[in-house]
């Protein structure tokens, strides 16, 4: 066990653990969107169709955010972009937290989408930045777990809170994403020397602007297979709370049952690196797909807070051997000078889930009933598994002209020393009083 250990988290640099550290206590105080589409019903009194409404207008502030975000990160810098984002963040949870009327509750969701996944690009490239590749799919895997390990405890503890008073969730959230945007201050350096904002004159220099992303075909079918995984799995967090309250059960039931997601990941994330290796990254994710639409697809039969919690780890596990194998492979197929950008555009379509997974949802839960939501989600999953398998080989053979092709890769602006073990760094972190970044689902 020391020995896989040492394998799976020695040897990263000291910035991974602090990001990783910061992400694990932030994510401990992530209440609001895990439970946005209950307290729309209960508490604001909408109906499925309003709520899912909100709910992807925060989406279309999402897709606003990670476009900005990405091409911040890239521009103005990595740490100011998680800086600023964080504020705003913080700010906008408060204003929703007070209001009451449903227009400034909408245009309350749309800022925060803004601001809280204006984040997601330049932490992911940031996390590129200072990790080696060799070593990127077993940091990715260690983030995610922190992630998950963080959600497991928010999801019962907002359940909790949202049972005593729902301006809670709102206050918790608030607070633990305003210390974040002061550990990003003190602790995080920049990774990457900024472009700047002045037009480019050397026109023998390849352009990096947001087109030459979108004119990348073989990136742009990747995109379209995540975009419809992802409005799938988002219907976890928009429809799936109203559907078991409409079963008569509370909100606290959902907390523990959702829990379960991040519980199973936390047991079983941290060995999947050394599961998936030497496999075929493309049927990887086609079987990914297969078990993700079976879990959300068994979620038509269920009226029980067991039944439900038996979905919930079905898809668990197709969520699990998607994870690291998407985040390693948006690494490969980015050039180092559009990092940003790519990581941008690549949130970008979970923006646009976060839009179209409630919209839709709520409509089809509303007018043609549950039956129908859960069995078109595992149709869309089965489509998905057959284009990762038909996209696989165009993908890894751009992968490997980009590795044959660049050159050695920017180093970051300041010494990443890799920690001799990760207690070190982690009790380094802790006497700081340190809190983390926010999950981007």
């Amino acid at each position: 066990m020391r020995g896989w250990l040492r394998e799976t988290t020695g040897g990263l640099p000291t910035t991974f653990w602090y990001l990783w550290t910061g992400t694990l206590v932030n994510r401990l105080g992530s209440f609001v969107m895990i439970f946005m589409a209950i307290y729309l019903t209960s508490e604001r009194h909408f109906t499925q169709t309003e709520a899912g409404l909100v709910i992807g207008f925060f989406g279309a502030g999402s897709a606003v955010g990670v476009t900005v975000g990405g091409v911040l990160a890239d521009r103005w810098g990595r740490r100011p972009t998680l800086f600023a984002a964080h504020l705003g963040a913080a700010a906008t949870l408060l204003v929703l937290g007070f209001a009451r009327d449903r227009w400034t509750i909408t245009l309350g969701a749309l800022v925060l989408g803004f601001f809280m996944d204006a984040t997601r690009p330049a932490f992911q490239a940031m996390m590129v930045d200072v990790v080696p590749e060799r070593d990127r799919l077993r940091a990715f895997s260690l983030n995610y777990w922190a992630i998950n390990l963080g959600f497991a405890f928010a999801a019962v503890l907002a359940g909790l809170a949202a049972q005593a008073d729902f301006l809670l969730l709102f206050l918790v959230d608030a607070t633990t994403t305003l210390t974040t945007a002061v550990i990003i201050f003190a602790k995080v350096r920049e990774t990457r020397r900024p472009q700047g904002f002045a037009r480019r004159r050397d026109r023998s220099t390849p352009a990096t602007g947001l087109h030459t992303v979108f004119a990348d075909r073989v990136f742009l079918v990747f995109l379209l297979l995540n975009l419809l995984s992802a409005v799938v799995f988002l219907q976890h967090i928009s429809m799936l709370p109203i559907a078991m309250g409409q079963n008569g059960l509370a909100p606290a039931t959902f907390g523990w049952v959702i829990a379960l997601n991040g519980v199973l990941i936390v047991a079983g994330q941290l060995f999947i690196p050394r599961l998936v290796r030497g496999h075929d990254r493309s049927r990887t994710l086609a079987v990914a797909a297969l078990v993700t639409g079976l879990g959300f697809g068994l979620t038509a039969a269920a009226d029980t807070a067991l039944l439900y919690a038996a979905t919930v780890l079905i898809w668990t596990m197709g969520e699990m051997l998607t994870s690291p194998s998407n985040a390693t492979l948006i690494a490969e197929l980015s050039p180092a000078a559009t990092r940003g950008r790519y990581q941008g555009v690549f949130s970008l379509s979970w923006s646009a889930a976060a839009f179209l997974a409630p919209t839709l949802g709520g409509y089809v839960m509303q007018h043609a009933g549950d039956a129908a939501l859960w069995l078109g989600a595992a149709g869309i999953c089965a489509v998905v598994a057959l284009g990762q398998v038909l996209s696989g080989p165009s993908r890894e053979r751009r992968v490997a002209r980009l590795a044959a092709a660049s050159s050695p890769p920017d180093a970051p602006l300041q010494d990443a020393p890799a920690t001799p073990a990760p207690s070190a760094a982690l009790g380094a972190v802790a006497t700081e009083d340190s809190e983390g970044l926010s999950k981007i689902t």
